[in-house]
């Protein structure tokens, strides 16, 4: 896709006229490195902002009404008012949009109309939060027509309501926070708790990072979500009989879910299993990150993914056949599968002259197994979401 600004522009213009003021706003998509549903157990995630995004193409309106369109979804343009209530809509993409105006509304702001223009290098459901990239361009344009600024944890928390409410995905603050405040070059260790974050360098000229996405679409809106999240809550239920402090599985240690098991339903167990463990792999992983030890972190990302295959039961056959295919590739210290699962992608770390023929032994294997081909790129650690300046 071209993305340059004279570009963008055409395509908005194309949609919405000429004439205005238009500005741009991107917002990275991320991959969770290590740390997967933990973060609404109160756990710690691992995350960084990567190169793909989301583009937001837009111009103020003399009115209050919002009219937005997205390349993902041609010929569909959907409107409604900031001057009136604002509700859930039939277009599930939309609602991302409605979200985070109702929730700036219910913030004391008085928003204008504007027309905007959704483009997207991420794949949505591919679990690199192509969702988290466009509420946070979102926030922040409505903001800048409003002259006004946001603390950005608070923009992710007003971020990660929008998507509980009005998407409804029971989701945790890590995809909005590392979209709002990452910083370049870094992957960011978070405490889903105290919102407390630790940066931590990724060295590109040591290792790369590589996103295969399997092409298998997931809608967390289902069932599966908020069906992990009552199990995890049933479970500190349990713990919670023994150890009245356990307030999340945050507060659970190994010893005592183990010393616990014959309480725990063998189901409430193997889900608490995975929290409690993952936890443990995400903060000793950052370490790992930080001293350059990048053979101990793949074997803590694989651990990772065989947790979230056997005890959480979020994986697939798809994302299991990526992770063995990469970790056939000499150079290759570790893969997982990353996101919420039931498809999406795996991430990889590897050796920098070892990114070129991972990706080609991915896709040619892929290919041949699913008849599907796999999207495959490599990344660096990106900046958080931003005003687009000209670039051309």
């Amino acid at each position: 896709m071209n993305t340059s600004r004279a570009n963008l522009i055409d395509q908005f213009t194309q949609l919405f006229g000429k004439g205005g003021d238009i500005r741009i706003v991107r917002a990275p998509g991320r991959v969770n490195l290590i740390g997967e549903h933990t973060d609404y157990n109160d756990g710690y995630v691992f995350p960084m902002a990567i190169e793909s995004e989301v583009r937001l193409i837009y111009r103020k309106r003399r009115d209050n009404i919002v009219r937005i369109a997205s390349t993902l979804y041609p010929n569909q343009i959907v409107e409604f008012s900031v001057a009136d209530p604002i509700k859930r809509g039939v277009e599930a993409w939309a609602n991302y949009v409605r979200g985070v105006a109702a929730g700036l509304v219910e913030s004391g702001l008085h928003l204008c109309g504007m027309e905007a223009l959704y483009t997207n290098t991420l794949p949505p459901g591919g679990g690199l939060s192509s969702s988290a990239a466009m509420q946070v361009s979102t926030a922040l344009c409505f903001l800048s027509l409003m002259n006004q600024s946001m603390d950005r944890m608070k923009l992710a928390r007003l971020c990660q309501r929008a998507e509980n409410t009005f998407v409804g995905l029971p989701c945790g603050i890590m995809d909005q926070m590392i979209v709002a405040t990452a910083k370049a070059g870094h992957a960011t260790l978070f405490d889903c708790r105290t919102l407390h974050s630790t940066y931590v360098p990724v060295q590109p000229e040591n290792v790369r990072v590589v996103i295969c996405n399997s092409m298998v679409k997931h809608e967390l809106t289902g069932s599966e979500y908020a069906d992990r999240k009552k199990e995890c809550e049933t479970g500190v239920a349990f713990l919670k009989k023994k150890w009245a402090n356990i307030m999340a599985l945050r507060d659970a240690t190994m010893d005592q879910l183990n010393a616990a098991k014959s309480e725990i339903p063998a189901l409430y167990f193997k889900r608490c299993r995975h929290v409690i463990s993952e936890n443990g792999r995400c903060l000793e992983a950052a370490d790992c990150l930080q001293k350059q030890d990048y053979r101990r972190f793949g074997e803590l990302m694989v651990q990772s993914h065989h947790s979230l295959r056997d005890d959480y039961q979020v994986s697939c056959d798809e994302l299991d056949f990526l992770v063995n295919t990469a970790m056939q590739i000499p150079g290759v210290y570790g893969a997982r599968m990353t996101g919420g699962g039931f498809g999406g992608c795996i991430v990889a770390l590897c050796k920098v002259d070892a990114a070129e023929q991972l990706e080609s032994h991915l896709r040619t294997a892929y290919s041949k197994a699913y008849k599907i081909e796999p999207t495959i790129f490599s990344t660096i650690a990106s900046e958080a979401a931003s005003e687009v300046i000209d670039e051309d």
